[in-house]
């Protein structure tokens, strides 16, 4: 085995950082992703990485002066003493409302408004608002074979990208952990054409590929196939993309994507320290993670979330349809073939894992942030640090109550 091989070899296996427990996958992996008990990786990067700013601002997405009634005076002592516990380098918290917009942030230790953060899986939902929105202009058919859209389609010719985005196609998931024929994820040297056409071609993994929308598969290189069709579709490369469709008309300022895997050197569960909030420690690629790749901080991703409030539009901007965030937000793998996304019955959408008894919905990552959701009452919130999923999602749990009777006064 070459050293690149063992190098990457090395990489996955430490991306059951993706991963914590409670799912049964293809490979005989047991473990999942934080978010998804009960709540919980990728990019070619959309702004080269050293022509994004390291001075940022948070978005204009709503009043910041959170009403008088709303008292968030009991997160802190929360955020500080679980700091203080496990040793944190800090933390972040930003809150919206569907109405007033960013109604309360605050941060803790190295962490400021400026601080740009790895965000790992938290990218998945990005990723999916890319397809439907390709969807919306008529550009892609989401629900059409990937064959339709791409000539390389025909090596799995019963696949949609709905599939793919929904964790459902049945390539083989992120938690069979190593598996060699879908290595080119996690490469920053190749390009994303490349590495979906290899992933979907690839006689490696007949084996191993069930028909899709028979089971949930979490992750893995179906998220990498869904970028480069919709770069073919588009004619556009995935970082023009991003540009077009969030950037630009959210006024985000630092949301960009890479491979960093291999370039920081990640295994285990931790956050790359070496990255400490610096996009020009990665070098550019062609290749971006899909599913896991892309850095924000958190103002950016409170603008985000205020979309998927605001019925889709940011100012002025229709950048989703109303109907395409119902499928983004709708439980589909249960819709689709009653499937659970865990043992713990978890439902999944679009790039959103679907808490079946609360309706809330999140999308947490493998290095500590937890964005979510409460579409029924107008408001979400994305945690940041920078640690590991379990460490993100512990801290979330204590701060969904408090959040909530903040918000709803």
């Amino acid at each position: 085995m070459g050293s690149t091989l063992k190098s990457l070899l090395t990489c996955v296996i430490g991306l059951a950082v993706l991963a914590s427990s409670g799912c049964a996958d293809d490979g005989g992996s047991d473990a999942l992703p934080a978010e998804t008990v009960p709540a919980e990786t990728v990019p070619a990067e959309t702004v080269p990485a050293e022509t994004v700013p390291t001075e940022t601002a948070a978005p204009d997405v709503g009043d910041e002066s959170p009403p008088a009634e709303r008292d968030f005076s009991a997160i802190s002592p929360i955020v500080e003493a679980y700091i203080d516990e496990h040793g944190l380098n800090g933390a972040g918290l930003i809150v919206v409302d569907r109405e007033d917009g960013v109604v309360h942030e605050d941060y803790w230790g190295e962490f400021s408004a400026d601080r740009i953060s790895l965000i790992a899986s938290s990218t998945k939902m990005i990723t999916a608002g890319v397809l439907l929105h390709l969807d919306d202009q008529g550009v892609l058919d989401i629900d059409a074979p990937v064959a339709d859209a791409v000539e390389w389609g025909s090596g799995n010719p019963d696949i949609t990208p709905a599939q793919l985005i929904s964790n459902s196609s049945g390539l083989v998931g992120l938690l069979n952990t190593g598996y060699v024929p879908y290595l080119c994820q996690f490469s920053p040297t190749t390009t994303l054409q490349a590495c979906g056409e290899s992933i979907f071609t690839t006689p490696d993994d007949d084996a191993d590929v069930i028909p899709p929308d028979t089971e949930f598969r979490y992750g893995g290189a179906q998220w990498q196939v869904a970028g480069a069709v919709a770069e073919a579709a588009s004619g556009m490369s995935w970082d023009e993309l991003v540009d077009e469709i969030f950037v630009q008309p959210c006024g985000l300022r630092t949301l960009a994507y890479n491979n960093p895997f291999l370039q920081l050197g990640v295994a285990g569960f931790s956050y790359p320290t070496a990255f400490d909030g610096d996009p020009t420690t990665l070098a550019p690629v062609d290749n971006p993670n899909m599913e896991g790749g892309a850095y924000t901080t958190t103002g950016d991703y409170a603008g985000l979330l205020l979309l998927h409030l605001r019925d889709g539009m940011c100012g002025d901007t229709q950048v989703l349809s109303p109907d395409a965030l119902d499928r983004m937000h709708s439980d589909r793998v249960a819709e689709a073939y009653a499937g659970d996304a865990a043992i713990d019955n978890p439902g999944y959408g679009m790039g959103w894992w679907v808490d079946r008894e609360s309706g809330r919905i999140s999308d947490a990552g493998a290095f500590g942030t937890v964005p979510w959701l409460d579409l029924e009452d107008g408001y979400g919130a994305y945690l940041v640090i920078e640690a590991t999923s379990i460490l993100g999602q512990g801290l979330a749990e204590q701060l969904f109550a408090p959040v909530e009777d903040a918000v709803l006064g």
